[in-house]
């Protein structure tokens, strides 16, 4: 048989290189490199971020050097440096206060804007660093330099106090109270006031929680200051409320009223009753009455 001609053989096709397959970061981590394939190239994780207890803070060496570049490393891109700075911000409230206060204001921003962000990490970094602020400043976070900045965080903290990641929850609900703790009764109440009839039923609960413990501090005059018929009619709304957390500061907030108030009185009962009904509706008031009776 005669050999077939080169000239009428099929042409050649030349093969298409394959494509190389995706490798996932969770394949490259999980990977065990192979002695006939080039080894993967290796994968960055980020560092976790610690969450250092305000008594572990230590001074800060040369703290009039680093408070020049405090704001720069707060307003960085990197998350991660945010958390340091916000730490370093921590360590200046604690042992450098007199250099941080001037600036205060621009850190407690920086603070509010940390809490808005979702990285949960970062806003319970924030929270920290705000508590040690209540702690160190007080009543000078009353100052018009910083007064703004002291609402914007007070909505925050009572934000995230109500919503469901439970470390940051708990992390707001005890910024909540050093904050209570650390300011003057008297104008923390008028500033959680409005909180005490917010929209959302989880942030008046804690704005409730937050008002009671304001009352706790203050003298039937500190009350009388505020106003005693404002005062009971929000406790008499709360005693009503939608969740048990606000109800319970509600009849708490009664109780130490009725405490105050009938202090040194003969006649405790008729006193305290004749307040009510004349502050309150005739059902609120039976209510408000009965919580003490």
């Amino acid at each position: 048989m005669a050999l077939r001609s080169l000239d009428n053989a099929l042409p050649l096709v030349q093969e298409r290189p394959k494509k190389q397959a995706k490798v996932s970061v969770a394949a490259k981590l999980n990977a065990v490199n192979d002695e006939n394939v080039a080894p993967l190239p290796p994968v960055t994780i980020p560092d976790a971020v610690d969450y250092v207890a305000s008594d572990d803070l230590e001074p800060l060496d040369d703290p009039d050097l680093k408070i020049q570049s405090l704001i720069e490393g707060l307003e960085s891109k990197d998350w991660v440096k945010v958390c340091e700075s916000l730490n370093d911000a921590r360590r200046f409230a604690l042992f450098h206060s007199d250099l941080l206060f001037p600036i205060s204001d621009k850190v407690m921003l920086v603070q509010v804007k940390a809490m808005k962000n979702p990285r949960s990490a970062l806003c319970k970094t924030a929270i920290m660093a705000a508590s040690d602020m209540f702690k160190c400043y007080g009543d000078k976070l009353l100052d018009d330099t910083t007064a703004d900045a002291l609402d914007q965080m007070l909505l925050q903290l009572l934000l995230k106090a109500s919503q469901d990641k439970k470390f940051v929850c708990e992390e707001a609900e005890k910024a909540l109270k050093i904050m209570v703790d650390s300011i003057a009764p008297l104008p923390m109440l008028q500033k959680l006031r409005v909180y005490g009839t917010h929209a959302n039923p989880r942030v008046r609960a804690k704005a409730a929680v937050s008002l009671s413990q304001c009352v706790s501090k203050m003298e039937l005059e500190g009350m009388k200051e505020f106003g005693l018929v404002p005062l009971i009619q929000m406790a008499a709304k709360l005693l009503n409320d939608k969740l048990p957390e606000a109800r319970e500061a509600a009849r708490n907030m009664i109780s130490l009223m009725y405490k105050s108030f009938t202090e040194g009185e003969e006649q405790k009962e008729e006193a305290w009753q004749n307040f009510c009904q004349t502050s309150l509706s005739a059902i609120d008031a039976l209510a408000v009455v009965k919580i003490v009776s």
